[in-house]
């Protein structure tokens, strides 16, 4: 179930700069991170194995995995070469989970935690990767109930792609902005509009805004480094919100809620995609994208965590804030043109409220955190479904 197969890490690394260096300019894969329920109680529930069991046996097969707790899992759309092949496969995985979930009698939630059940009660899936995290984290991993989605973009040249990874730094406080979907966690109203992210970025080790490497070499020498040192064991254990990936020429970005709205799911991964094409275009045309220092980032990176799409960005460069929504709008613009050559133009778009705010104001006008969540759950089925 997606077990990492063991060779050396200097083989590793060789074999990845081949495989950048051999590559293929933008193709694409989105992953997408589902909550098993309990359909009464809408409780987490330990079922893993019974819907990996029942997906195997369908055409889902080759695009479901396990992800860390018993009580979810992930889907995969698999390499694909443009994003209306993305965005059609999105909803067929989604389609096709839902109809294996309905099936065992079991709900599936969307949004980037939990909002109520007790991370105490959750198992960790049995496999070798996970049984070395758990010795390896503990605490830390124990209390990762949450839920993302995963963008992998195919950049060619190794480093043309290590000049994306370092120009997408930039951008990943507005993606938590669009994406935020978890306000609600450990059965309280967190106050944030994305808990996940504090749970996860700021709890895990490597894991957040990374640095920039500047080159391929900067990132060869820092991977070098873990493993050298015995920081590490395998390179999925190097967490940050964007990384070059060592196994795929692809550079994935894993800053992003979970989210319980087909549409916006495919509008937040056109957004990541076309961010990454415009970045390469701007490497090969020779403008420059500032690379901004991780503690001004890290502003921005608060400001989406607390108030997501209701609040303020800053502009780094002015040192100026701006109304998230106008930066979003502003970052769309911004790569209109590539995301027109790409096919994700017409998805992209900045939402009246997004999954978040939708919570919040619900909550806001009494509602209680299970008939919030069901309401997630319920954006969670197909159409007819």
């Amino acid at each position: 179930m997606g077990e990492e197969q063991r060779v050396s890490w200097p083989e590793l690394l060789a074999t990845s700069r081949e495989g950048f260096d051999g590559g293929t300019d933008f193709t694409l894969a989105v992953e997408e991170e589902f909550a098993l329920l309990d359909p009464a109680t809408l409780e987490l529930t330990d079922r893993f194995e019974e819907v990996y069991a029942a997906a195997i046996e369908t055409d889902l097969a080759p695009n479901v995995v396990g992800e860390l707790i018993a009580s979810e899992v992930e889907v995969r759309t698999g390499k694909c070469a443009d994003f209306g092949e993305a965005a059609a496969a999105m909803a067929e995985r989604r389609s096709q989970i839902q109809a294996v979930a309905r099936e065992l009698q079991i709900g599936l939630g969307g949004t980037g935690t939990h909002p109520f059940s007790d991370w105490r009660d959750q198992r960790i899936i049995d496999t070798p990767h996970y049984r070395r995290n758990d010795e390896i984290l503990r605490y830390v991993v124990w209390r990762n109930n949450t839920f993302g989605m995963h963008v992998h973009v195919g950049i060619a040249g190794a480093d043309r792609a290590i000049a994306v990874h370092d120009a997408l730094r930039n951008f990943l406080p507005e993606l938590l902005a669009l994406s935020a979907s978890s306000p609600f966690v450990e059965g309280v109203n967190s106050g944030l509009h994305s808990a996940r992210t504090e749970v996860f970025t700021r709890m895990f080790p490597r894991c957040g805004i990374p640095d920039a490497y500047g080159s391929w070499q900067g990132w060869e020498d820092y991977v070098a480094f873990l493993y050298r040192s015995g920081s590490i064991t395998e390179h999925t254990q190097i967490w940050w919100s964007v990384r070059p990936h060592l196994a795929y020429p692809t550079i994935e970005i894993r800053i992003c809620d979970g989210q319980p709205d087909l549409a916006e799911s495919q509008s937040l991964a056109a957004l990541c995609y076309a961010l990454a094409a415009r970045c390469a275009r701007a490497h090969d045309e020779g403008e420059p994208i500032t690379v901004l220092p991780h503690r001004l980032l890290e502003e921005n990176m608060w400001r989406a965590i607390r108030w997501g799409l209701s609040g303020e960005l800053l502009d780094l460069e002015r040192s100026q804030p701006v109304p998230a929504r106008q930066r979003i709008e502003q970052l769309i613009e911004w790569v209109a043109p590539v995301a027109e050559e790409i096919g994700a133009a017409a998805y992209l778009r900045v939402p009246d409220q997004n999954a978040a705010e939708r919570q919040i104001a619900r909550f806001d006008a009494g509602a209680n955190l299970k008939d919030i969540y069901a309401e997630q759950v319920r954006a969670e089925e197909p159409i007819g479904g």
